[in-house]
């Protein structure tokens, strides 16, 4: 099991507790209870902030990289993930910790019409067959 001290260690206690409270809870829900839920999140946030597969957790430190993903896929799904991110910003808006500047470019960057991937209609795009005989030929 993991020591306070471990290398792995994503978030501080101080952290867990904004955090916590705002993930679903195993009250009422059906079948295998949701297992140490730091654990889990700090597994999720670990893979990301390392960018290794989730094939390569380590199984010591977050437990099986399955039950990681499964968790990061239904609080993807349901809402969780937004949920906290909302409340996180809101807190430190209020603290006065986000710097709101905003900044616009206008910069266009015209793509050639075929550098896009998109099918066009056939009149658009000329196709069909055109007869290349003047029109004055046939008189």
């Amino acid at each position: 099991m993991r020591s306070t001290g471990s290398r792995y260690r994503v978030f501080t206690d101080k952290q867990w507790a904004r955090i916590e409270p705002l993930l679903p809870s195993n009250s009422g829900r059906r079948g295998h209870p949701f297992g140490d839920s730091r654990r889990i999140v700090e597994g999720i946030a670990y893979r990301f902030r390392t960018g290794i597969p989730w094939r390569d957790l380590p199984r010591d430190e977050f437990g099986p990289w399955q039950t990681v993903w499964k968790r990061h896929r239904r609080y993807a799904g349901d809402g969780t993930w937004d949920r906290v991110l909302t409340q996180i910003l809101a807190e430190a808006d209020a603290a006065g910790k986000i710097d709101w500047a905003v900044s616009i470019d206008a910069t266009i960057a015209r793509a050639h019409q075929h550098a896009t991937n998109t099918t066009r209609p056939e009149q658009d795009t000329g196709g069909g067959i055109e007869s290349q005989e003047s029109a004055l030929a046939g008189d």
